[in-house]
């Protein structure tokens, strides 16, 4: 039966450990002055060796090999340890033995000497899964073990060690390998299995496992299975669901130049040929991550892992957008992964990173038109506008007009910068009210929203240069929705207009408001709003007394 290739090129000794220096060095240094301590916790993310290293440190302990090549890996304990049949390495998995009376029954045979080499080695893995209980067996052991045990502990989450357990550990923290180091080795491995692979085939697996060495290995693997004669870099995408870096700098043209039809047109594409959009999507973050190293340093030296066109393209991108621009593209882009979890309309949060990161970032208005001094402020709450209308005496004439001054057509409109703030500050619960009642869509169009202006019975939204955003809202129902939902923040009845540009403002007709006091069948409905919704009181004028 055929071994998988990433349980054959384990790494067994400490030349074969890739990317790890640091470590492997300072073990190294111990050994030879021998200050090999009583225990070790190795941290770091899975697939970068800490399991491989703790089984080639008790390879190193018990050798019987030259002193200088340990551990040699060719005398009979080396080779027991390489087949799993040493006595006294003891591997525990922590997550299915995590139990106190596993770590009891450790505790109690820890004592017995070694019956093969010099040390009996215990390595726990995934130690982090270790019950409260069973930490707190394993403590004094750890703290005093036997002098011929050595314990070394495995986890990819350190921080939920306790701290008992750590301070009587030396730490290791194993990094995630660079994508350079793991395309030479599978190159090594490649060529050691006969295996013809594209060089940029092989850059592309290392890339997508994202430094961990054990899914690149798993991943040739997969490749050499199938069927053709050489790996090439159109085969690996074809099993990532990613796509050519062609396609990825092509949507990132797009959005540099605000060609939201070519990139929208190349997300349909991409979803009509089966492409996984999730991983699309995590391609674009890293490119967009390696515009903004360039526009951070100007150093192209942080990209060695990317070809020279790939870089050169990039270069030029990063000159047509400005470094907030990109940063706000890579956090749209990455909350979008998040969100790409299928659905009736999957690639919709796509889309929508790429709409809003094109129009850039929501700007809040830094200064706000103030009224004139001849100005008077507008009303601030429907209570004050509605009181005075309950009080008027039915001899007076029919029509009153309560507004902003007589200002003419076109003359600056008084605004309520309170409203304004008030509003400001709630943005986020408003797009949430939209979201539940409007829809997603409506939602992210708000985003793009620049600049608010607010006068007596209207508020202004403009969306900068963002005419698809603007169109959207402005659609009758979803026009209506939203004026609704802006009410309920502002605490009046107020009508949205819907504005291109970066600075709102309200027309002279939009910023009055004008109330018909002439007499009805029924009550007056802003008073009707007044008392059931703010809870005003309306009182007789002369009397002073309640009205019910």
């Amino acid at each position: 039966m055929a071994q998988a290739l990433y349980r054959k090129w384990r790494s067994r000794t400490f030349d074969e450990v890739v990317g790890q220096e640091h470590v492997t060095q300072t073990l190294r240094n111990a050994l030879r002055d021998g200050r090999v301590a009583h225990a070790y916790l190795f941290s770091g993310p899975r697939g970068t060796g800490k399991t491989s290293t703790a089984r080639i440190l008790a390879k190193a302990l018990n050798c019987t090999g030259p002193e200088e090549n340990r551990p040699c890996d060719v005398c009979p304990t080396c080779v027991a340890i390489s087949e799993g049949r040493m006595l006294d390495l003891i591997e525990i998995d922590a997550a299915s033995n995590n139990g106190v009376d596993d770590i009891r029954e450790l505790r109690d045979k820890v004592g017995f000497r070694p019956s093969e080499g010099s040390y009996k080695i215990y390595i726990i893995d995934e130690v982090h899964m270790l019950s409260t209980n069973a930490f707190n067996a394993l403590l004094k052991t750890l703290e005093e073990p036997p002098p011929h045990a050595r314990f070394i502990l495995a986890t990819t989450e350190p921080h939920k060690i306790p701290a008992t357990v750590h301070s009587r550990c030396q730490r290791f923290d194993f990094r995630r390998i660079p994508v350079v180091e793991i395309a030479a080795h599978l190159r090594h491995i490649a060529s050691e299995e006969k295996v013809q692979a594209e060089d940029a085939a092989l850059t592309a697996i290392a890339r997508s496992a994202q430094g961990c060495m054990r899914d690149a290995i798993s991943l040739l693997d997969q490749m050499t299975s199938y069927g053709a004669e050489a790996i090439s870099v159109e085969q690996v995408h074809q099993v990532l669901g990613s796509v050519a870096s062609e396609s990825v700098s092509g949507f990132v043209d797009a959005l540099a130049d605000q060609n939201l039809t070519a990139g929208l047109q190349t997300v349909h594409d991409l979803l009509l040929a089966g492409a996984s959009l999730q991983e699309f999507t995590t391609q674009v973050v890293e490119h967009l991550r390696g515009m903004l190293l360039l526009q951070m340093t100007g150093d192209s030296g942080l990209l060695d892992d990317r070809s020279p066109e790939t870089v050169q393209r990039m270069e030029i991108q990063a000159r047509k957008l400005t470094q907030p621009q990109t940063l706000y593209a890579v956090k749209r882009f990455g909350e979008a992964i998040g969100e790409l979890k299928g659905g009736y309309q999957p690639q919709l949060p796509l889309e929508l990173a790429l709409i809003e990161a094109a129009s850039g970032p929501v700007v809040q208005a830094a200064a706000v038109p103030q009224p004139t001094p001849a100005a008077t402020p507008a009303a601030t709450s429907v209570a004050s506008q509605a009181a005075p209308a309950a009080q008027k005496s039915s001899t007076k004439p029919a029509t009153q007009t309560v507004a902003a001054p007589s200002a003419a057509d076109g003359a600056p409109v008084p605004l309520d910068n309170a409203a304004v703030s008030r509003l400001r500050g709630q943005w986020n619960e408003v797009l949430a009210a939209v979201r539940e009642q409007s829809g997603l869509k409506q939602q992210a169009a708000l985003r793009a929203v620049r600049d608010i202006a607010i006068g007596e019975n209207a508020i202004a939204l403009s969306f900068g240069n963002n005419k698809f955003a603007r169109d959207m809202i402005s659609e009758g129902e979803t026009l209506a929705q939203v004026s609704g939902i802006l009410a309920r923040f502002v605490g009046r009845q107020v009508a949205v207009e819907c504005m291109e540009g970066e600075t709102a403002t309200l027309s002279a007709a939009a910023g009055r408001v004008v109330h018909d006091d002439r007499k009805t069948d029924g009550p007056d409905p802003l008073v009707e709003f007044a008392v059931s919704e703010l809870g005003a009181e309306v009182k007789d004028e002369k009397s002073g007394k309640r009205k019910k």
